[in-house]
């Protein structure tokens, strides 16, 4: 259901009639990864949050120097709850616009970020070793977009619970044109922030790992055991 804006739409809905409504938050508030991210900012940046819904990470980024920053979201209910929310700012927007089709020129961003969106994008899959060509077509589209977009010397960060064995793959596409690296970040459960540069170059292991993006992963149909005629009795060697 993540995937669909009518979910949103109706989940936001019901935000909207709650007494004390103030959006929620995946992966945890700025607050919580702000030093990693704050390693990418300074004055001047020009910034583009995707799937922003209602979450208060546009809102910190402001007050933290982005500025101006756009803020896109594929429901409109969303978009009209924070226009609303924000109003009075002028150097902060909200636009309803999809993430695989951004209405923006080359190079309109010094940063771009993402929390949890990809994650929805990618919420069918059963496989995490073998993603579905549609959906690593449908990653790639965002992708594409977000590079497009991309200043020469911007920055994409993506937040995830996806680890890198896993999430590299996608970002570790040389036609991006970026480096990638990996933080982890929380207490009882570590989530996964990406740092992309663009003009950044991938590491010799990074692009094995994007190259495995189009190489299905064979696991055999039995495992390997020990036999039940091994001469070794490994027990009876170990020394205490």
């Amino acid at each position: 259901m993540y995937k669909e804006s009518g979910y949103w739409d109706s989940r936001y809905e019901r935000e909207r009639e709650l007494p004390a409504a103030g959006g929620h938050e995946w992966f945890g508030l700025y607050p919580d990864f702000a030093p990693l991210v704050r390693r990418q900012l300074r004055p001047g940046l020009r910034g583009l949050v995707l799937g922003c819904g209602t979450s208060s990470l546009s809102s910190y980024l402001y007050k933290e120097g982005v500025s101006p920053i756009i803020s896109i979201d594929y429901s409109p209910i969303c978009i009209k709850e924070m226009t609303e929310r924000n109003a009075g700012i002028p150097e902060m927007s909200w636009m309803v616009m999809d993430a695989r089709k951004l209405q923006f020129p080359d190079g309109s961003f010094d940063l771009v970020i993402e929390k949890g969106t990809l994650d929805s994008m990618m919420v069918d899959e059963k496989d995490p070793w073998n993603i579905t060509p549609a959906t690593v077509s449908l990653v790639d589209e965002v992708l594409n977009e977000v590079s497009r977009v991309l200043a020469p010397s911007g920055c994409f960060i993506s937040i995830t619970f996806s680890p890198p064995h896993f999430r590299t793959r996608h970002y570790a596409q040389p036609k991006y044109g970026w480096s990638v690296s990996c933080d982890t970040y929380g207490r009882d459960f570590h989530y996964f922030l990406y740092t992309m540069l663009k003009g950044g170059k991938l590491t010799h292991r990074d692009i094995e790992r994007g190259q495995s993006l189009h190489k299905p992963r064979v696991i055999p149909d039995a495992m390997p055991t020990i036999s039940e005629y091994e001469d070794e009795d490994f027990l009876r060697e170990i020394q205490l």
